[in-house]
């Protein structure tokens, strides 16, 4: 990564300079006359992802390294680090399992864009119809109007499947939903999953894997509107002419049913069916560090899953420097130098999200680089105009189914 300049630096640019460290682009703001070839690639990570592919534990601890816990009971778990998609341990990692409500983060990667969070809608019979028997409701009523907001914090808070329902239609539908979630999926190479069902109610064939929720967590906290509706814990949903209080279903996040709310905790994302036991995505944030973990099926049942999901995001803080990783959420690298500004390291840089109700303040992750080349380029433009403008006034160049 090269950034030069002519004269003093020009102030006031932290996108540009934060998207051209992500994305390992070379950005002269002079012209081209002057700038420095593109970089070459970097070379392969020093470690494996094959070994996710492995049954059973894999970690590769430094001999100052804490053990892994060990009483843990999951079928399938994972501990990575958010910022750089290091994976610092796992057990089954590609263990296809089903999902339960863990796949509305999905959902919510796929449909967030589409849908105005101010948009209001009537909500119809017809969209609640097929709900399934024994789902997590946040009481969504027929003929009462929601903005779209609304909508998410029940999906995010209760889990409701009726909220589900109707943002899906607002979508364009179930099935296309559905083929838009799997593409989403395939486009974040979270191959492990397949979506039949967006709210998570179990269905046949519905698996996804905690390596895929691992990377829905990761993409979902590069959203800002992601980030702040996973980690709010209590929220007013609205009920015609009155509303009524709503509070987060994960127990890390709200400290509820005996469950001590976890230190820096950010969401994310909770579930459970009766086919699928407890599942969870959950992300915590310490120093300059966001731990993410993913806990499929413990087999003591209960509440379980928060403690085992407390044991990782410990040991995840421990481990920090101390284990080599034995595999990345990141995609594959290209082999060559792209062509242009869009290449992507997956860097990471904190913002706080947008205040939330009665939730978490906690800075949630936004992944600088998780875009595209028009942010770059988009960039360079902005910066291009500034150091003009600076030229000239200095005379120099210059993101029951719970």
């Amino acid at each position: 990564m090269v950034i030069r300049y002519l004269s003093r630096p020009v102030r006031r640019a932290p996108v540009l300079r934060a998207t051209a460290l992500a994305t390992g682009a070379v950005v002269c703001l002079a012209g081209p006359a002057v700038c420095a070839e593109p970089a070459p690639p970097k070379p392969a990570p020093a470690y494996s992802s094959s070994l996710l592919d492995r049954p059973g534990t894999q970690v590769r601890p430094r001999p100052d390294a804490p053990p892994v816990p060990r009483d843990l009971s999951a079928l399938s778990w994972m501990v990575s680090d958010a910022r750089t998609g290091e994976v610092l341990a796992a057990h089954n990692a590609h263990r296809k399992l089903p999902p339960a409500s863990t796949l509305k983060s999905l959902f919510a990667l796929a449909a967030l864009p589409r849908l105005n969070p101010e948009t209001r809608h009537t909500v119809t019979d017809t969209e609640l119809a097929r709900v399934g028997g024994g789902s997590s409701l946040v009481g969504v009523a027929a003929g009462n109007s929601y903005r779209v907001s609304d909508l998410w914090r029940g999906v995010f808070l209760s889990s409701g499947n009726d909220a589900v329902h109707v943002l899906a239609t607002m979508n364009g539908g179930w099935e296309r939903t559905v083929r838009q979630m799997r593409a989403k999926a395939r486009a974040l190479g979270a191959h492990d999953t397949h979506v039949v069902s967006p709210d998570g109610y179990d269905a046949p064939g519905q698996v996804s894997s905690a390596y895929d929720l691992a990377v829905f967590g990761r993409a979902g906290l590069a959203d800002p509107q992601f980030a702040r509706y996973c980690s709010t814990a209590r929220a007013s949903f609205p009920s015609g002419n009155w509303s009524y209080p709503i509070q987060n279903t994960n127990r890390l996040l709200t400290g509820a049913d005996g469950v001590a709310r976890y230190p820096g905790i950010i969401g994310v994302k909770n579930g459970y069916t009766s086919g699928a036991g407890h599942t969870l995505i959950a992300a915590a944030h310490r120093g300059a560090r966001t731990i993410l973990v993913t806990v499929m099926n413990p087999q003591r049942g209960g509440l379980t899953v928060y403690e085992e999901a407390r044991s990782l995001l410990d040991w995840g803080f421990a481990a920090g420097g101390r284990v080599s990783p034995v595999g990345s959420l990141l995609p594959a690298k290209p082999r060559k130098a792209p062509d242009g500004a869009a290449h992507t390291a997956g860097q990471a840089g904190f913002v706080r999200p947008g205040t939330s109700d009665g939730g978490s303040d906690w800075p949630a992750l936004v992944l600088v680089g998780v875009g595209s080349a028009v942010v770059v380029i988009g960039c360079v433009v902005i910066v291009r105009r500034r150091a003009a403008t600076v030229a000239r006034r200095r005379g120099a160049g210059g993101e029951f189914v719970r």
